[in-house]
């Protein structure tokens, strides 16, 4: 099959008009040594062969781990009627609806997304179109630098470090500064957000902060005081953006209730199975006050002039498209399949449903902590937290890697999550939603005591 649209008569015709006498002349402002080439390709392949072929790759991925990976992405059950809704040949894109009112289908879908997760984040207003969590908060992060026309934000390490790092790319570009807040070392609330390093932070008077972010759980899972941080960061004239886990809003207090201006975070577990790093849903919600400032786009619902529900485009930024160089950001496909969803499955779940989701898992965190415990791997902080926690493993990387080999992913090291704070070099960050099953943990932590009795000198 040709995969190109012109025939060789067509691009003689093509080259005619233009007078010259062939492709390569339209390139010829493009350093050759940058010039693409032809590509190394194998043989073609007949459909059997590749399925074939496609098969065998497949047949790389295991499947047969106890997994207890978190660290952003959560394993759930996910209700058959959203995979069956999704297929749908009507809702089965993910792209921008660029004459938005002749699609109100595409609308109403984003419009049920933002109904929904406002009610979930106690937020006014929910914007869609945003590619991941990281990309999200990033937004959020720049939101605050807009409202308040200050050019520095404090981010805790409570905070993703994939997400920090998305930080960078986006304050770099915007010449805006960011620094880290510290986690507390010891004592009461170790492991948390530092609030006495944040008061002196605020308190620089080099640097007016525009925004302070924090994330509810953190990312070794610990529940952080947000209220407090909301607060400090309120008394200097700062925003506060919360970063959430969006099914923990079913048991946690809503970003709302401890007074977020901004909430942002990764819609992964709303709909969506793990895979391979996306494609997932960012998810940004505000107070009314900061709706300008928001990215992204926002649906309404309304009447046609024959009194029907209709659905319209109520905000969007033109420079998105045009004037690029002064658009609040680059938000061009549309997350609205990966919104549909999420909004199915919260839909289909209901208040209750989603309680249950996050209370399972909290209670099958417990039962993993006991079990570990018991195995010689206590917790590394004692502080509360909600499905997810750290444990300390002596050798932790390499036990890691032993134990995979044992049928076990074991979370993930912290020593390759935050390879920075040596602090963490014998953590492991694990995690337990309501897939979890109790075999599956009594499994791991009978791997884990066979580890760690193989090297007795290692342990303490």
């Amino acid at each position: 099959m040709a995969y190109g649209p012109h025939t060789a008569g067509e691009r003689g015709r093509m080259l005619e008009a233009l007078g010259i006498a062939s492709v390569d002349a339209l390139f010829e402002a493009i350093p050759p040594a940058v010039r693409a080439t032809g590509l190394d390709l194998a043989p073609a392949l007949t459909e059997l062969e590749l399925m074939e072929h496609l098969g065998g790759l497949a047949g790389r991925n295991r499947t047969d781990l106890a997994s207890f990976l978190g660290a952003g992405v959560y394993r759930h059950h996910l209700p058959p009627v959203v995979d069956q809704l999704l297929l749908r040949g009507e809702l089965y894109t993910a792209y921008t609806p660029y004459q938005p009112e002749i699609s109100q289908g595409t609308l109403q879908t984003i419009y049920e997304y933002q109904s929904l997760l406002a009610e979930l984040t106690g937020m006014d207003v929910v914007s869609a179109s945003h590619y991941d969590g990281a990309a999200a908060t990033a937004e959020a992060a720049l939101m605050t630098c807009r409202a308040t026309r200050r050019e520095h934000v404090l981010v805790s390490r409570s905070v993703h470090p994939h997400y920090r790092e998305t930080f960078e790319t986006y304050f770099a570009g915007a010449n805006l500064t960011f620094a880290e807040i510290p986690l507390l070392a010891g004592g009461p609330g170790a492991g948390t957000t530092d609030l006495a390093a944040l008061e002196r932070m605020l308190a620089d008077p080099k640097q007016a902060v525009a925004g302070v972010v924090a994330a509810q759980p953190s990312v070794l899972g610990l529940l952080e005081p947000m209220e407090e941080i909301g607060r400090l960061a309120h008394a200097a004239g700062a925003l506060f953006v919360a970063v959430v886990e969006p099914v923990g809003l079913a048991v946690l207090a809503p970003p709302a209730a401890y007074g977020a201006d901004i909430a942002a975070g990764e819609g992964q577990p709303l709909g969506m199975p793990p895979q391979y790093g996306g494609p997932y849903l960012g998810i940004v919600a505000c107070r009314e006050a900061l709706i300008r400032q928001i990215p992204g786009r926002l649906i309404g619902m309304t009447a046609d002039l024959e009194g029907k529900r209709a659905y319209v485009m109520t905000l969007r930024a033109r420079e998105q498209d045009i004037r690029r160089e002064r658009a609040a950001s680059n938000i061009c496909t549309n997350q609205a399949l990966c919104a549909l969803a999420a909004s199915i499955y919260v839909a289909a779940l209901g208040p209750g449903g989603l309680h249950d989701v996050a209370a399972t898992g909290a209670a099958r965190a417990a039962e993993l902590e006991a079990a570990l415990a018991t195995a010689g791997a206590p917790r590394l902080y004692p502080g509360p937290y909600l499905n997810e926690f750290a444990v300390r493993v002596p050798d932790a990387v390499a036990t890691h890697r032993r134990l995979l080999a044992r049928g076990i992913l074991a979370g993930i090291p912290l020593a390759e999550l935050e390879p920075r704070d040596p602090s963490l070099a014998e953590g492991l960050l694990v995690c337990a939603t309501e897939v979890t099953t109790t075999a599956e943990i009594e499994r791991f932590a009978a791997a884990l005591a066979a580890e760690l009795a193989r090297a007795p000198e290692a342990v303490r």
